[in-house]
């Protein structure tokens, strides 16, 4: 019957149509889990310096393509108070960093953008200044679904590139303080880090590696670097 085609053609373009929608719906995710600028401050609570940082730390957190990440470190858990969300990785973390960074060793605060780049960050504008002219990671696709780390095609620097995975409180939180240089203030923390675990390395071919389940509500970001504190090539978050 004519009217039956004409109806099965009508419901097979909106079925085309539904799938196309879903297919772009799907591709803007995967774009939007996408981070171009990785903005890593190295604070601790037990620093008078760092509540500067971190209250412009909190002004980046919700901007679009900034991944914004607190890591608390413990070389000043010995004047009285130990840092709450303190661990030694992170402090190793920024350790590799300084001498890429041309600094002589550890300070806080410091802002380190996409492994390129750092400052004090405690002046107010600060932070916006180093991530618009710290450049932006242009390495590799990268994306996290279905439990699996899937990684483009690309060149990389040196011989391979190390893929960690962050698992972050996302938002702000508050910890009062009662020791130590800030005894009696209560400092506000942004998308604190509680793990750093390298998944394995990436060579330049594509490579899929498998995404632990998350726990305890946290947050999940993975980060394409090139080892010892180099530049930080992809990174993309859950």
């Amino acid at each position: 019957m004519p009217g039956s085609t004409a109806k099965r053609s009508t419901a097979l373009m909106g079925l085309a149509a539904i799938l196309f929608s879903a297919t772009v719906l799907s591709a803007t995710g995967a774009a939007a889990g996408q981070t171009q600028t990785v903005v890593e401050l190295f604070t601790s609570q037990g620093c008078s310096s760092c509540p500067p940082a971190n209250a412009n730390l909190i002004k980046v957190m919700d901007r679009p393509g900034v991944l914004a990440l607190s890591f608390n470190v413990t070389y000043w858990d010995y004047l009285g108070w130990k840092d709450t969300f303190g661990k030694e990785e992170f402090t190793q973390r920024q350790v590799r960093y300084e001498p890429s960074l041309g600094r002589s060793g550890p300070f806080t605060p410091q802002v380190v953008v996409n492994g390129r780049a750092d400052a004090v960050g405690a002046r107010p504008g600060e932070i916006e200044q180093l991530i618009a002219s710290g450049g932006h990671a242009d390495g590799p696709s990268l994306s996290l679904a279905g439990g699996t780390v899937s990684i483009g095609a690309g060149p990389v620097p040196g011989d391979k590139a190390d893929v960690w995975l962050v698992r972050y409180g996302k938002g702000v939180v508050e910890v009062p303080v009662a020791r130590g240089e800030n005894t009696g203030r209560t400092l506000p923390h942004a998308n604190v880090v509680h793990s750093l675990t390298r998944l394995g390395s990436w060579t330049g071919d594509a490579t899929a590696l498998p995404l632990p389940a998350t726990t305890g509500g946290l947050s999940t970001a993975v980060l394409v670097q090139v080892p010892g504190g180099g530049p930080i090539l992809a990174a993309a978050t859950n």
